[in-house]
């Protein structure tokens, strides 16, 4: 399936019936999944064009929310450390609605970032709160790493 991003050159392997294709964050191969497609499109976006050190993007890892065991897709840090945008990729199946930004929403209480992104490779969604997190806009794209938005 076609998704709505650059074209970009991945890495992949068959092995035992199983497609895989290699996670340039972090270094190794995955299960090709639908998700998992988005999921390197974005890496890739946010390296190649959006000038991300891979070193400052996280992927894949555990959080505990309200004592309940969750796992975001990406989270992008700034040049100190502190996360600043949240990323969660579904797969293309999957619509983009209100459930989706609960989900991000509840993954965001761990980390308090400024900017979401929602995505399932067909839509994209970049929202930006306020420092009070009262109010927020919509993006119509991911500012480079280290933009003023990202601040």
């Amino acid at each position: 399936m076609q998704l709505k991003f650059p074209t970009y050159k991945f890495k992949t392997k068959s092995e035992q019936n199983t497609n895989y294709v290699f996670d340039i964050v972090r270094k190794k191969y995955v299960v090709l999944t639908p998700e998992e497609w988005v999921r390197q499109h974005v890496l890739h976006y946010l390296t190649l064009d959006k000038n991300y050190p891979y070193s400052l993007l996280a992927v894949e890892r555990g959080l505990n929310v309200n004592g309940r065991k969750k796992r975001f897709d990406v989270l992008a840090f700034n040049k100190n450390g502190q996360p600043q945008l949240l990323i969660e990729c579904k797969s293309p199946d999957i619509e983009i609605n209100i459930a989706v930004f609960e989900q991000i929403a509840v993954y965001n209480s761990a980390f308090g970032v400024k900017q979401l992104l929602v995505t399932n490779g067909l839509q994209h969604i970049v929202v930006q709160y306020t420092a009070d997190f009262k109010e927020y806009t919509f993006l119509e794209d991911v500012p480079e790493w280290e933009s003023d938005v990202l601040m």
